[in-house]
């Protein structure tokens, strides 16, 4: 019993595992069909950014970390109040119930307390509404989110039941990410769909802060927080404050460090500790910056050039094939090659979130790196050469370091040839 709890996390399900390879299909469909009909939701860097966010966050529940696991087997043992059996066909449903009432609550209070918000804002930084952002999830979520669903352990919910309704309501909520699905009628009173679901993501005052709902919108209908869609005003995606920046570490730390800078510059003592536990727009009077209204409705854009475009697109599929390929053989990897997999693929993540805002210098660090891991595993055996994710893994370091110096190469010769025609004349 004791083993088979401490697989209870939150959201490590074989279910998602699975689903994972459909939520990419359904991803490229919907951009080839928001081209055929002329209303495409989608921009490289912001994909870019969601997908990389994606892959990052499967790292720490592979890695098991935090306590979350340690006391859900303490509870289950010791508190366990043994409500629930897993031979009822109805705990199943009271299970998806309780879960989902679990997540308003736990998302509801993720939007209102800052420290709590701090790990959530990765899911709302994206400036474009599809169902690449569904992706888009914290990798420290495993610090609080774990604390809202220990009422179920203790009323008795099995293990096996737990862990299936936990991995159907996350893949449920895949779907209602996407702007090409509207009004659903009268299914739209008891589910969150694509079109409440818009209005969470919604950073205009007419919207913010409501639908928290996983799959039922009910929640919302019966505790105060549910607004519809407004004709008048259109959703604009984002947070208040942009992140700005397509960089993944930073977007699982923007609010962290906000709340620490603040704390540091606040005078006022009481608002040093204030700013850790207050609502999330609340900042101390002498740490508030003026902010251009303007900005409110422009996306975070840099232009980039074509070789970086191309470049950023391979490593999104190269991070999405080396990181599918680790969840299907886990089993066969050391707890510390997971752990060389995930930093592997969070710096190169970082450094091509980094070119796509235009820093071009940072096709060196890739090629430096790049050399750095197929040293690291071909003669100190990082990794282990015989599985396939770690192939997959090498192939996209020869290929970064080949393509990284015929780019750096070319630009060379570009630069040369004014001199060289010049000397001709």
């Amino acid at each position: 019993m004791i083993e088979s709890t401490a697989a209870v996390v939150t959201d490590k399900s074989i279910i998602i595992t699975f689903a994972v390879p459909v939520f990419f299909i359904l991803i490229l469909i919907e951009y080839c069909y928001g081209r055929y009909v002329g209303k495409d939701t989608y921009r490289l860097n912001d994909t870019f950014t969601s997908i990389s966010l994606g892959m990052i966050s499967r790292y720490p529940t592979m890695l098991n970390l935090g306590v979350q696991s340690l006391i859900f087997v303490y509870v289950s043992k010791y508190f366990n109040v043994g409500l629930l059996s897993v031979k009822n066909p109805l705990t199943w449903i009271i299970a998806f119930l309780l879960y989902d009432l679990s997540y308003y609550w736990m998302h509801r209070l993720h939007h209102e307390i800052k420290i709590l918000w701090a790990t959530h804002s990765v899911h709302h930084h994206g400036e474009d509404f599809n169902l690449a952002t569904a992706l888009r999830q914290t990798s420290t979520g495993w610090i609080w989110k774990w604390i809202f669903y220990l009422p179920m352990i203790l009323l008795g919910v099995p293990v096996e039941v737990f862990v299936t309704v936990a991995g159907i309501n996350l893949v449920y909520q895949f779907w209602v990410h996407t702007e090409h699905i509207g009004h659903l009628g009268f299914l739209e009173k008891i589910f969150i769909t694509p079109m409440n679901h818009g209005i969470h993501h919604a950073k205009n005052k007419e919207y913010i802060d409501a639908n928290y709902g996983g799959v039922f919108i009910i929640w919302d209908r019966m505790f105060g927080t549910y607004t519809a869609r407004m004709p008048e005003v259109d959703p604009v995606y984002g947070t208040v404050s942009a992140l700005k920046s397509f960089n993944p570490i930073w977007a699982n730390i923007q609010i962290y460090t906000t709340m620490i800078k603040d704390s540091i510059k606040t005078k006022k003592l009481s608002d040093k500790l204030k700013v850790f536990y207050s609502k999330t727009y609340w900042r101390p009077d002498d740490c508030i910056e003026e902010k251009n209204p303007k900005e409110f409705f422009v996306k975070y854009n840099p232009i980039v050039s074509k070789d970086i475009t191309v470049f950023a697109f391979f490593q999104m599929l190269f991070t999405i094939i080396v990181s599918g390929s680790v969840l299907f053989v886990l089993p066969e990897h050391s707890y510390n090659e997971i752990a060389v997999f995930g930093i592997t693929i969070t710096l190169l993540s970082t450094l091509t979130a980094s070119l796509l805002q235009g820093n071009w210098y940072v096709y060196l660090v890739i090629f430096g790196f790049s050399v750095c891991g197929i040293l690291g595993i071909e003669y100190l055996n990082l990794l282990n050469m015989s599985l396939i994710s770690t192939q997959l893994l090498m192939s996209q370091f020869s290929v970064n370091a080949l393509v990284v110096s015929l780019v750096v190469a070319y630009q060379g010769y570009k630069t040369l040839l004014p001199i060289k025609d010049k000397s001709i004349l």
